[in-house]
């Protein structure tokens, strides 16, 4: 069975993650609930007239991807693999806009057209000319983890060699005020708003995309080997210790292994015990890591987690903005991320030095 390796990645987020080094600039908001990205010179990789009839989750993803393209040196895809929660919002809602303003009457079809969730994988597939597989997971926050599983499967059984795979998300207006109407979203009066230590519900939110060139061989600018992942829909707190241990096991790995554990600890008081808990128990002698709070929270958040944990293991370097506690190790060889959102959709990832 073929090994599958992290060889190139691209990060589209709020953070500078386009043209720095691993988070060489970093801006850390507690003001606002609802981080702006860091947006990339569209032109620098997209043409103006092409750019200018896309939304911008379809050119954060197209961004995102041209730069893992890049760094692992590929031109040609077996296959092209998305996830996300919410497609392209922005475009489904001016749909859904004109369907009432117009009394569902005259309608264009463009805005239609172009909300679809496989939105960004085709046009990605249209630039680079792939006809190859190329399908797009809807799957709540483990959407990107589904994805991955799906690369992962593919790579081993050697049906590909080289997949592209991504996590994309993008924040329409609407949506978002649906969203701080619901109290997922952190109330005005919350401010300043903390991930860790938070004592009240709802996060920050956000939007970005991440992609990763995944392939069966390692090359020099190879970051990391996707060891395994693994997805479950519903966990109560005091099953996630024993479910996460027996991962490991089937990978021939206790928790005395682990170099440094990834966690997606978003700031809602009312879910973020998920965490606590493991931290405080199972991972109270090994290094944490946190991202949200430079991330912001979305469906696709713990592809930039899968972004952080890989330029952890390439670098072999913790920087101090991303620490939960001061613990650190002579070298980082495997490394656990744990995300979940909302009570829901738990998903474990193990990555690997090569």
């Amino acid at each position: 069975m073929k090994k599958c390796y992290i060889n190139g990645t691209g990060c589209v987020s709020a953070q500078k993650t386009v043209d720095t080094a691993f988070l060489e600039e970093i801006v850390i908001n507690d003001t606002h609930n609802v981080l702006e990205l860091a947006l990339p010179n569209y032109k620098d990789f997209i043409s103006p007239v092409a750019a200018r009839r896309m939304a911008k989750g379809v050119k954060n993803g197209i961004v995102a991807s041209a730069k893992a393209i890049q760094e692992a040196g590929v031109q040609y895809f077996d296959a092209i693999i998305t996830g996300t929660g919410m497609g392209c919002s922005v475009d489904s809602e001016k749909f859904l806009k004109a369907l009432l303003d117009n009394n569902e009457e005259f309608l264009t079809p463009t805005s239609f057209i172009q909300s679809t969730h496989n939105t960004v994988g085709a046009q990605i597939a249209l630039g680079l000319q792939c006809k190859a597989y190329n399908f797009t997971y809807v799957n709540g926050a483990v959407s990107f983890e589904s994805a991955l599983i799906d690369a992962k499967m593919q790579l081993e059984d050697e049906d590909a060699h080289t997949v592209l795979v991504g996590g994309i998300e993008e924040s329409a207006e609407n949506t978002l005020e649906f969203l701080k109407m619901s109290g997922a979203i952190k109330a005005t009066s919350d401010v300043p708003y903390k991930v860790l230590g938070s004592d009240t519900p709802g996060v920050v939110f956000s939007e970005g995309a991440t992609f990763f060139v995944l392939a069966d061989t390692q090359q020099e600018t190879t970051y990391a080997q996707l060891t395994d992942v693994a997805i479950y829909n519903l966990l109560e707190p005091d099953e996630v210790a024993a479910k996460l241990k027996a991962f490991l096991k089937n990978n021939n790995l206790t928790v005395n292994d682990l170099d440094a554990v990834v966690l997606g600890f978003n700031g809602d008081v009312n879910y973020d015990s998920y965490y606590t808990t493991l931290a405080n128990t199972l991972f109270n002698t090994t290094p944490q890591v946190y991202y949200k709070h430079l991330s912001g929270e979305f469906n696709t958040a713990s592809a930039f987690g899968l972004w952080v944990a890989s330029n952890v293991i390439k670098l072999q370097h913790i920087p101090q903005a991303i620490k939960v506690n001061n613990l650190d190790r002579p070298q980082y060889k495997n490394i656990l991320l744990y995300n979940q959102y909302r009570g829901q959709d738990h998903s474990f990832t193990l990555i690997s030095k090569c």
